[in-house]
């Protein structure tokens, strides 16, 4: 997807390709769950949460995956065992198919994230 120009949240949900809208909607609930006290914002043409000002988890509907971009460089070295067959950018988690999201590991990201703050790469 090319970087979107939605003003919230539920427009960027809104203009997402229909099979992938029960993934990112559940990444959304989960996020929004599990990170407590941050703000769900748009960001660089995502749905992005922070924290005082300062991003540390998005999501995004990319032309060929979907992205979750774990913005915590202390998070992602503690999982390292469990992200390291996973397909990773440097921050970037992607699932070609919306079917192989792992929402455990998501949910445990997302629980390490929202325990405290840490460094933002």
């Amino acid at each position: 997807m090319v970087q979107s120009k939605a003003e919230d949240v539920d427009g960027y949900l809104a203009e997402i390709p229909q099979n992938r809208q029960e993934a990112l909607g559940r990444m959304r609930q989960m996020c929004r769950q599990e990170l407590n006290g941050f703000a769900e914002v748009m960001a660089y043409g995502m749905p992005a949460y922070e924290r005082n000002g300062v991003g540390e988890v998005a999501f995004a509907s990319q032309k060929n995956y979907i992205s979750f971009y774990l913005l915590r460089s202390d998070v992602r070295e503690a999982f390292a065992e469990r992200l390291a067959g996973c397909d990773m950018g440097k921050a970037c988690l992607r699932f070609r198919k919306p079917e192989n999201i792992d929402f455990d590991l998501v949910r445990d990201l997302l629980r390490a994230t929202a325990a405290g703050p840490g460094t933002v790469c």
